[in-house]
C-alpha cells in the first residue's frame, strides 16, 4: 500500500537569504500517527504548511493521497483536515455556526453536533468565537479540522493552550481517530504528547530532518543508558560497576547514580540486597525523547 503522504527533498526559502526548510524527505503511512518535534522557529509548520498545499516549496515535491496538493485543492478539500497553528474566525460566529458551515462545503461530511458533545463544546454552542477562552477556541478548531471525517488530518500545535485534563482528553480522542483508520500528522513541541502519540517522530532542527524512528526507537539509538537511582551515606559504591550492564556509577550528594544497560534495576537490586543494603527509595529513571532531543540539538526544545 503507497504512503498516505510522499515528501521528497522539500525546501523552502523565504527572499534570498531565509531557508526555512532545507532538503527534508519522509513518508506518511496510512493510519500511523506521524509527529514533526522541535523548537519554535525548526521548520516544522512551514514543512506541513508545504504539505497541505497551503504554501508552493521553493523546491522538491509532495504527494497528499497520491495527488500535489497545490495543484488538486478541491479534489483532496474533503480527504483532509486541517488544524492551523493561527487561526481566526470571525467574533460574531457562534460555535455551532462555524461547525454547521465547515460541515455544509464538504460534501459527505459527518454529523457536526458529535464533534460539539466529543470536544467539551456542548455547553458552548451558542457562545460567539470572541467569547470563548484560549483552550476552547483550540478545541474548536480541532473540531473543525475533523468535521469531515478525513482520511488524513494535520494537527499544529493542537494542545497549546489546553489545560492538563483537557490535554489527556485530546489525546484520547486522537489515539481513537487513528483506531478509525484515519492518518494523523501532529506538529508538536511537546516530549510527553509525541511519545504518548506518536508512531514515528521526525526529530526537526534548523529546517532539517536530523532523525526519525518511533519515540523508543530513538532512545535506543541515541541514548541508551537509563539511570538506577537511590539515597547511601557511605563513599563506598564502586563495587557496583561488577553490576552487569553498568557503565558509570557515580554520587550527587547522598544520592547513588548507576548508569547502564539492560535489566539494570534488577541487577543493582540483587545486589544491594547481597551487600546487606535494602533502601526505600531505589528507582530507575529510564532515557527520554527530552535527553535524545538535547543530545541531538545542543539545546532544550524551549531554548
Amino acid at each position: 500500500m503507497p504512503p498516505v503522504i510522499t515528501v521528497e527533498h522539500l525546501r523552502k526559502v523565504y527572499g534570498h537569504h531565509v531557508v526555512a526548510v532545507d532538503d527534508v524527505s519522509f513518508d506518511v503511512e496510512r493510519g500511523e500517527i506521524f509527529g514533526l518535534l522541535g523548537s519554535n522557529g525548526a521548520g516544522k509548520t512551514t514543512t506541513v504548511e508545504c504539505v497541505q498545499g497551503l504554501r508552493t516549496p521553493t523546491a522538491g515535491t509532495v504527494r497528499v493521497l497520491g495527488e500535489d496538493p497545490r495543484a488538486y485543492a478541491g479534489a483532496l478539500r474533503g480527504r483532509m483536515g486541517c488544524q492551523l497553528q493561527e487561526s481566526r474566525l470571525p467574533d460574531h460566529l457562534r460555535v455551532w455556526e462555524a461547525l454547521d458551515l465547515f460541515a455544509s462545503l464538504t460534501p459527505g461530511a459527518g454529523d457536526w453536533r458529535q464533534q460539539l458533545e466529543q470536544w467539551g463544546l456542548a455547553e458552548k454552542r451558542n457562545a460567539s468565537f470572541s467569547s470563548l477562552s484560549g483552550g476552547q477556541r483550540q478545541r474548536l478548531f480541532i473540531a473543525l479540522a475533523l468535521v469531515s471525517d478525513p482520511e488524513v488530518v494535520f494537527l499544529d500545535e493542537m494542545t497549546t493552550g489546553l489545560d492538563p485534563a483537557a490535554r489527556r482528553i485530546a489525546w484520547d480522542l486522537i489515539e481513537k481517530i487513528r483506531e478509525r483508520g484515519t492518518t494523523v500528522v501532529l506538529v508538536t513541541h511537546f516530549m510527553d504528547e509525541a511519545e504518548r502519540l506518536c508512531d514515528r517522530v521526525a526529530v526537526v532542527d534548523k529546517g532539517g530532518i536530523i532523525a526519525l524512528d518511533s519515540p523508543r526507537g530513538l532512545v535506543v539509538r541515541y541514548d541508551p543508558l537509563e539511570q538506577v537511582v537511590f539515597s547511601a551515606l557511605d563513599q563506598d559504591v564502586e563495587w557496583l560497576m561488577s553490576v552487569p550492564g553498568a557503565r558509570r556509577v557515580t554520587r550527587r550528594g547522598p544520592r547513588v547514580v548507576v548508569e547502564g544497560t539492560g535489566p539494570l534495576l534488577a541487577y543493582v537490586g540483587a545486589a544491594l540486597v547481597e551487600h546487606g543494603r535494602a533502601p526505600d527509595d531505589l528507582r530507575v529513571i529510564e532515557p527520554s525523547l527530552e535527553d535524545v532531543f538535547l543530545k541531538l540539538t545542543g539545546h532544550l526544545v524551549e531554548d
